[in-house]
């Protein structure tokens, strides 16, 4: 592990979703000794509404690691149970729980974040479909001491990667994940033996990502079509880009903005239907839907969706 003979750190590993399963794979794989893995309750999932584990409490099961699932970490008895694994550092992934000042004086050095963007930009809770949403141009992961305050920390290091204008927020998250994985093996070892200092982060350039609603899925076609483009990609795979047809609810999986801005129609009127697409004005240009979803059915590429659903030039989408 590049230790030298200094003792491998005992870790206690905390993340919920897929996000942070590559990095507990990989903290595994290289052999560091993981004395708990924190995650979140099992929530009702499915059709059935029971409860699910969540990704990062099935990885942990299959390497026979201990899984402690608290509600909250904010009272005397969660603090004495992580006091308990006596850990030298805590890795924090996409975790979903607040950790009090209280908690993060726990481990011996500290507890260190694996954030999904290039702080300062973009910190809070959404910053894959953020960075998509706003057209940036590149992300990166960031690995940083965490403090209090929402991702403020100093930065231990960062690595970036291309927005291109194919990626979507699933393509991205699964990029951003390996990529976290990789620095965090890269720099872990160098920090806790102090030749990688942390940074503090610069007062300019601070962004915060919003929570994801669903309500944010609801295409409004007076928008730009280049804007709503980006939003398809920044809602793929959650909460998908929908639209009202006639009675029924379309879901848009995929989409290109064409190129001129000459309006030929009032902005969800459905102006050419063919193979390559369903081309919709839009306040400014034409959104093409290249895979689109209707209810009750599975995702498609248009040229299979029209085959059982007929689309007409002339009807609006709402």
């Amino acid at each position: 592990m590049g230790a030298g003979e200094r003792t491998p750190p005992r870790i206690v590993y905390a993340g919920t979703p897929d996000f942070a399963v590559p990095a507990l794979e990989a903290l595994v794989a290289a052999g560091y000794p993981i004395a708990a893995v924190y995650t979140q309750p099992d929530r009702p999932a499915g059709r059935g509404r029971r409860p699910r584990p969540s990704a990062v409490k099935t990885a942990a099961l299959e390497h026979g690691l201990s899984v402690e699932q608290p509600e909250r970490l904010d009272n005397a008895d969660a603090r004495a149970r992580l006091a308990h694994h006596q850990p030298d550092v805590m890795i924090v992934a996409a975790y979903g729980l607040i950790l009090p000042t209280s908690v993060l004086n726990i481990p011996t050095n500290g507890c260190v974040n694996i954030h999904a963007s290039l702080l300062p930009r973009w910190r809070g809770a959404a910053p894959i479909q953020r960075a998509i949403e706003a057209g940036d141009p590149e992300t990166g992961v960031c690995l940083m001491e965490m403090a209090a305050g929402l991702d403020t920390g100093p930065v231990i290091a960062a690595r970036s990667t291309p927005i291109t204008a194919d990626d979507n927020a699933a393509q991205l998250h699964d990029r951003l994940a390996d990529l976290g994985a990789q620095l965090l093996l890269e720099c872990l070892d160098d920090w806790l033996d102090g030749r990688r200092p942390a940074h503090p982060q610069p007062e300019d350039g601070v962004t915060y990502a919003a929570r994801i609603s669903a309500d944010e899925a609801w295409i409004d076609w007076q928008r730009p079509a280049l804007e709503t483009a980006r939003r398809v990609r920044a809602f793929n795979a959650w909460p998908v880009a929908r639209c009202a047809w006639g009675d029924a609810r379309l879901r848009v999986w995929q989409s290109v903005a064409l190129p001129g801005d000459g309006a030929t129609a009032a902005p969800g009127t459905i102006v050419a239907v063919g193979a390559d697409g369903i081309d919709v004005q839009t306040g400014e240009g034409l959104l093409r839907l290249q895979r689109v979803q209707a209810a009750g059915g599975r995702a498609q590429p248009v040229a299979e969706f029209l085959r059982g659903h007929p689309v007409h030039v002339g009807e609006t989408l709402h």
